[in-house]
């Protein structure tokens, strides 16, 4: 069994900073990449940015050069880094994570909880 806790949601206000953090606990062999997701109020939840065991990064277009996600394998921890946060960047945010729990197994998609931004303008 693996968990995912997130934390650092909140209210801010336009133009503040979050940062959320996810980390992974239980048994895990191996974390492939790790993405966070949001879903707006009623909005289908979209992929906000991905990071790959290799370092490769996506971001959707509407956060880019305000958002940063990095991760610590070490602590099995991911971050999303988020600046100058707009209205528009309220939702729920949902840590995702690709694990091995096992050598010879494929790899499960887990996700958190999820954590609440809400952002006033």
């Amino acid at each position: 069994q693996v968990q995912l806790v997130e934390s650092g949601g909140g209210l801010v206000q336009a133009g503040g900073s979050l940062r959320l953090s996810c980390v992974a606990s239980g048994r895990i062999f191996a974390i492939d990449s790790v993405g966070w997701y949001r879903q707006a109020p009623g909005k289908q939840r979209e992929l906000v940015a991905n990071i790959t065991n290799g370092g490769k990064i996506d971001y959707v277009d509407s956060v880019k050069d305000r958002f940063t996600i990095s991760r610590d394998n070490a602590k099995s921890t991911v971050y999303l880094q988020m600046n100058s946060l707009k209205p528009e960047d309220t939702g729920v945010y949902y840590c995702n994570v690709h694990v091995k729990q096992l050598l010879r197994q494929g790899y499960l998609e887990v996700w958190g909880q999820g954590t609440l931004v809400t952002v006033s303008s």
